[in-house]
């Protein structure tokens, strides 16, 4: 099976869209977001297609897509519907098409009044990669996070961190968190597709997104 996962992150706002934009443009992938939320400031749909130059042929639409700023959760009730996993699914792609999935906010977030993120994780069947911050406070929130997607069984595939560089952190998360931080983002002057390559070649371990 080519490369494809599931990007999610201990919080919103650490970087979870960077980093998608990044694996699209160094695996080639197509990316999808199922579920966006602060649809009225711009979609990271959009901003991945800039980040990374993706045409929009190389993008899938969101299954569902709100306005406001706020958990997918609240976003569909204050629109009247209710998200539903049996309406998202793995679009059909061809055999050898690598596919990046950037999930809505942190791992645990609330999709609808019984089910969380993880279990859109579990729904598309997946490998996860965990988008951390490198700065303080990551190891509880990373930690934590490592451990609700394993109650929920999910394949982890590693963590990425954002940020500048803690070689602590980043020994603490791997020693107890008993994971690979199998990539990092420096901070970035400017971000852009060849940056972002450039990140890809120089800060990750590309053995651990080969199928």
């Amino acid at each position: 099976m080519p490369e494809r996962f599931f990007i999610t992150g201990t919080d919103t706002g650490v970087g979870k869209t960077v980093v998608s934009a990044l694996l699209c443009a160094a695996l080639d992938a197509i990316y999808w977001k199922p579920i966006q939320t602060g649809g009225r400031e711009g979609t990271d749909r959009h901003t991945v297609m800039q980040l990374a130059h993706l045409p929009r042929a190389r993008t899938l639409p969101e299954a569902y897509r709100f306005a406001p700023p706020v958990s997918p959760q609240l976003a569909a009730r204050r629109a009247g519907v209710r998200i539903e996993l049996r309406k998202i699914r793995v679009p059909r792609l061809a055999p050898r098409e690598k596919l990046i999935v950037e999930g809505a906010g942190g791992a645990l977030v609330p999709i609808n009044g019984t089910q969380l993120m993880t279990n859109l994780m579990k729904h598309l069947r997946l490998p996860v990669l965990l988008v951390a911050r490198t700065s303080l406070g990551t190891i509880n929130h990373t930690l934590l996070s490592l451990a609700a997607l394993r109650v929920a069984r999910l394949n982890i595939r590693g963590v990425i961190m954002v940020g500048e560089t803690d070689r602590e952190n980043r020994n603490a998360i791997e020693h107890y968190g008993n994971v690979e931080v199998v990539g990092m983002v420096p901070r970035l002057k400017r971000i852009n597709r060849s940056a972002l390559l450039e990140v890809f070649h120089k800060y990750f371990d590309r053995q651990a997104f080969r199928a």
